[in-house]
């Protein structure tokens, strides 16, 4: 179902039906059944809790992260919850092992329908002191490999007729972001490549969105010093960190039927962290 000027949406009532969009309708534009999604970084944090939201939801969930053994176990409680999953061991930095994960997901699930770029690394040096090591590794795992990711992907994007990316950004691509710099700017040429994306992909009907969360409950915020941690908390308006959980509504927002025309966007999920 691949929509052209003047098709219908996918949410119309079939030919009979009325147009009331009652909790049926409501229900099938969040319906993600037998769609293929690939979810970087799913094996913890908000990764994990998106590929929990997916399998919920119907799709089957493909999850990459470096750690076999996390892929492992992510991939048993996935099947546990009911779930078709697989766990790919996948390195972020290393083409060869995206253009492996792509291919791993075709053999088992048959295409694929979303990804989610949501593996992501926070190395923090403060300017004067960046080595080249700390940038490459941070933009290889930040930026280049999301944009190869999806282009390994893209053929059988192409092919799906519900595709979408989304790529996980942060309010750092917004913010005096002093300290971790080096992620914020690989984070904002992710924003810049998701907009880039959405022009050149709108007309194969492949939908590109960005979410952009605010601090939330992970291990990436524990590292932090429990100081820290309760300033990261307080910026934004709501006082308090957001849970895991609460990005998977979003995110499926903007991979469903339910965002079928939403495209080129980015969607703060930070709780009144941004000023718009």
């Amino acid at each position: 179902m691949r929509l052209r000027p003047g098709d219908s949406p996918p949410w119309q009532p079939p030919e009979g039906e009325d147009d009331v969009v009652d909790a049926a309708k409501l229900d099938r534009l969040f319906d993600m059944d037998d769609r293929v999604v690939i979810v970087t970084g799913g094996t913890r944090g908000i990764g994990r809790a998106l590929a929990e939201g997916y399998v919920a939801a119907g799709a089957k969930v493909v999850v990459a992260s470096r750690k076999a053994d996390a892929c492992a176990e992510t991939e048993a409680h996935l099947r546990a919850m009911g779930g078709e999953a697989l766990g790919v061991p996948t390195h972020m930095g290393d083409l060869d092992d995206l253009a492996a994960l792509v291919q791993r997901t075709v053999d088992v699930f048959g295409g694929v329908d979303v990804v989610v770029n949501n593996a992501a690394t926070a190395l923090a040096q403060p300017m004067g002191q960046y080595t080249p090591d700390a940038w490459q590794k941070s933009f290889d795992v930040n930026l280049r490999g999301p944009v190869f990711l999806v282009q390994e992907a893209l053929p059988h994007l192409k092919q799906s007729e519900h595709a979408a990316i989304l790529n996980v950004i942060s309010v750092g691509a917004f913010m005096f972001s002093g300290f971790v710099s080096i992620y914020a700017t690989a984070k904002a040429g992710l924003l810049a490549q998701t907009r880039a994306a959405a022009a050149e992909l709108a007309p194969f009907g492949i939908r590109v969105n960005a979410l952009a969360p605010g601090t939330v409950d992970t291990d990436m915020v524990r590292a932090n010093t429990p100081e820290m941690q309760a300033v990261m908390g307080e910026l934004s308006l709501l006082r308090r960190m957001a849970e895991p959980d609460e990005l998977v509504g979003p995110a499926l927002l903007l991979t469903s039927d339910a965002g079928s025309f939403i495209t080129g966007q980015v969607l703060l999920v930070d709780g009144g962290t941004v000023p718009h």
